[in-house]
């Protein structure tokens, strides 16, 4: 009875939350930087934030449907490597840019990086451990990532002290653990599933009973994915909500702090969030985050600087802790062992499609009315209150629930 409870936190899962901590230290010491070099040093317009972060997001989304399928067949660990070194070529890219161009090259590989190497590294986690764990596992790997993202952030604002400021030298701090983390990756061990025929069987008669699409995944799967790429439509880039905060007067130091605070609520939310979805109906935990992030973005629209500023990028940071893994494990409930990296390609390719209309749309109404991103702020936020009351009534068949795999859901 209380085997899952010893053997959740598997050599695998250990390892790759610690090469997932490294290179997000390297990405969130390089993201809050990305404002002040586009629209600082090298002098790119807001929507040019939008169109790079869109833009790479969407150059992952097609990558990881692509890898997922693909590691289903071929083994998850290859893809894994290849795209950690990939985001480390990109940071060096960003680091020598001399142009916005350049930037937006250095996103698309990072972020190409950040494709190949998701549903793979996701679905080995998912195979990793047992199904009525996923939700803390998922949690637990969310918290070293994020705590990563604490981190990277600090070295940031160490770098630009050294530094006396300079932020084109500051990024190059990023490529350290961008390499570490890649390097980390040739010590996970993959072990591949031997499919039986009676596992073949069951997957057959699954696939009989539950209407699929020409990709073998279920109804219930389309509807849940369906629904929380809606929702992310309104989810446009942090690095225009971090322009939003260098718009209200904050210097580079207290941007770089209040991203550090929305990193810490998200580091210290997420393990807690992926035990109670192992317990509590998914959808419900879900809901919670877009309330936090429909709450945040609402008020970031709203506020015209001081505290709130910080106090709201606490709230926000409950967004990704009670959506990120805890989706992830919701998703991957819905469908068969054998299809994880298929389904989780998907569901993170068609999101990161998502993010990149988000970008354009929020980019392009950035300066409109009351100018510095109140308007696309305050609709999302609407959208995003309107969409925690829509998730949390989803129908009992396809809300996910605790305890793993239920087939006849």
């Amino acid at each position: 009875m209380n085997t899952h409870r010893r053997s959740w936190l598997t050599r695998t899962l250990v390892l790759l939350t610690l090469v997932s901590l490294l290179q997000d230290a390297a990405s969130e010491l390089l993201y809050p930087l990305l404002p002040l070099l586009l629209t600082g040093v090298l002098a790119a317009p807001p929507v040019v934030l939008g169109v790079i972060e869109g833009l790479a997001d969407a150059t992952a989304g097609v990558t990881k449907y692509v890898s997922g399928r693909w590691s289903d067949r071929r083994g998850r660990k290859p893809f894994i490597t290849a795209g950690y070194g990939f985001a480390a070529v990109g940071k060096v890219l960003v680091a020598a840019a001399g142009s916005w161009p350049v930037v937006l090259i250095g996103r698309v590989v990072d972020r190409f990086g950040k494709g190949v190497r998701s549903a793979p590294r996701d679905a080995l986690i998912a195979a990793d451990v047992p199904p009525e764990a996923r939700g803390r596992a998922f949690g637990f790997h969310r918290m070293g990532d994020s705590a990563g993202a604490v981190i990277g952030p600090l070295l940031g604002l160490l770098a630009l002290a050294v530094l006396d400021h300079d932020v084109h030298a500051a990024l190059w701090w990023a490529v350290v653990p961008a390499v570490l983390s890649t390097l980390l990756t040739l010590f996970v061990r993959e072990h591949r599933v031997q499919r039986d025929d009676s596992a073949t069987a069951t997957a057959a008669s699954a696939a009989a009973v539950l209407p699929t699409t020409a990709t073998e995944l279920p109804r219930r799967y389309w509807t849940v994915v369906g629904t929380l790429v809606a929702v992310a439509v309104v989810n446009f880039s942090d690095t225009l909500v971090l322009l939003r905060v260098m718009q209200l007067g904050f210097s580079t130091t207290e941007v770089v702090l209040a991203y550090v605070v929305f990193n810490t609520v998200y580091t210290l939310g997420s393990y807690p969030a992926g035990v109670l979805t192992d317990r509590w109906p998914r959808h419900r935990v879900y809901a919670v985050g877009l309330l936090a992030f429909g709450v945040a973005y609402l008020g970031l629209g709203l506020v015209d600087g001081g505290w709130p500023v910080y106090a709201l990028a606490a709230v926000y940071g409950l967004f990704p802790a009670f959506t990120d893994g805890v989706g992830k494990a919701w998703v991957s409930s819905l469908v068969p062992k054998e299809h994880l990296g298929r389904a989780l390609g998907v569901f993170q390719g068609l999101n990161s499609g998502a993010v990149l209309v988000a970008g354009l749309w929020a980019g392009l109404m950035w300066n409109i009315g009351a100018g510095h991103g109140v308007v696309p702020l305050v609709a999302a936020g609407i959208v995003g209150l309107c969409a925690a009351g829509a998730v949390s009534g989803l129908k009992h068949q396809i809300a996910g629930h605790h305890g793993g795999d239920h087939p006849g859901l």
